[in-house]
């Protein structure tokens, strides 16, 4: 059976969401990232870059949530567009993976958890962060999904980070993100989203940003008091 290596964070939630899309059985194994659980030797050992999803399918170990939705959909033949849509689909995917995923979480970083001074780095992740989503809407307004009228795992890459839109940039958001928002709604009445979201319930995260947590989210901090 496949192990699914997940906390509630946006990149495990959307793999959470095609594992329940699809019905395939897996077992989940929750990583407690404020606890410091990705760091121990023995998570190291399949993802060396200490952070989750990962997704282990007998001998073939899988990290990055993207790279992930691939394997699956390739796996199943689900999700998946037809041929001619293929290059509009890698593009719209690492467009996720490599300008929402890592601007939103960089915003979110300084916005919320960074000490002062950050001004410049608020400015910098406010603006691209807006950016890209704003894109991102724009593209849903061409259609009713990120590939025109076929459900596939981009959206649910872009469900993932919608989920979090207002702890990422203010609870205003979806005022200028409709399309976004629309999105969202409808994936989130599906069955499987619901069961996704679920998956939260069945392990007690920490929740606390203290300074285990801390230590364990930014261990970059301990240069500093060297």
């Amino acid at each position: 059976m496949i192990k699914f290596y997940y906390n509630t964070a946006p990149n495990p939630t959307k793999v959470a969401l095609f594992l329940e899309e699809a019905g395939l059985p897996y077992e989940p194994v929750p990583v407690d990232t404020r606890r410091g659980e990705q760091h121990t030797a023995v998570f190291k050992a399949i993802n060396p870059n200490a952070k989750v999803p990962v997704l282990v399918d007998g001998a073939t170990v899988v990290f990055d949530s993207n790279a992930i939705l691939l394997y699956l959909a390739e796996k199943t033949g689900k999700f998946l567009p037809a041929a001619e849509k293929r290059g509009e689909m890698y593009s719209w995917l690492m467009f996720v993976a490599s300008g929402i995923g890592p601007y939103s979480g960089q915003y979110v970083h300084f916005k919320h958890f960074a000490p002062e001074p950050k001004t410049y780095a608020v400015n910098r992740y406010d603006f691209e962060a807006w950016r890209h989503w704003r894109i991102l809407d724009k593209r849903l307004g061409q259609g009713r999904y990120m590939l025109g009228n076929e459900y596939t795992i981009v959206d649910m890459a872009a469900w993932g980070w919608a989920r979090a839109v207002p702890f990422i940039l203010g609870a205003e958001a979806w005022d200028k993100l409709p399309n976004v928002k629309r999105l969202l709604d409808e994936i989130n009445a599906r069955p499987a989203a619901i069961r996704a979201e679920a998956l939260k319930e069945k392990h007690a995260f920490k929740t606390e940003m203290d300074d285990e947590a801390r230590k364990a989210l930014f261990p970059q901090n301990e240069r500093l008091t060297a």
